[in-house]
């Protein structure tokens, strides 16, 4: 299943990413796929605004990896979000040495940026959001759900 939004602003981004984030459970997988300034890091903020996250989030581009504390929507259960950023990565051995499948637990909610690199090891019932568009230009928002229940969700988050 394939739903598709139009962001015409940064605002509008990082809404859609909360909007999202308000649906998201344990051990949720989501990849972020768009070109450099397509948002996908105003995507992320707007998951971590729905999940409580304090203070600013940020790429992890050099570090590769944030993890910040939050609790599932409505329910008061701690989560951790763990965001990646896996742009600097040259191989896909990379993936397994830094550790990357070690993020897909039932605690945490694991948002991953340049996901491409790391397909083998990512596992299959996941989420993927592609933002289309750079610049001042309007982002067309592409929501591809995978297995499980993302499709229910997609439809109740519209």
């Amino acid at each position: 299943m394939e739903y598709r939004v139009t962001s015409i602003t940064a605002e509008q981004t990082r809404e859609w990413g909360n909007r999202l984030g308000r649906h998201l459970q344990g051990g949720d997988v989501v990849s972020l796929i768009g070109d450099l300034g397509a948002g996908k890091t105003a995507f992320a903020q707007g998951v971590g605004e729905a999940l409580g996250v304090k203070g600013p989030m940020t790429s992890p581009t050099f570090t590769l990896q944030h993890e910040y504390l939050g609790q599932l929507t409505g329910t008061g259960v701690k989560a951790r979000l763990i965001h990646m950023d896996l742009y600097r990565l040259q191989r896909p051995e990379e993936v397994e040495v830094i550790g990357v499948e070690d993020a897909f637990v039932e605690d945490a909610i694991c948002l991953i940026e340049w996901p491409q690199i790391a397909e083998d090891y990512l596992p299959e019932d996941r989420l993927e959001v592609e933002i289309l568009g750079s610049g001042e230009s309007p982002r067309e928002i592409i929501f591809r759900a995978r297995e499980r229940d993302w499709e229910q969700r997609l439809k109740v988050m519209a």
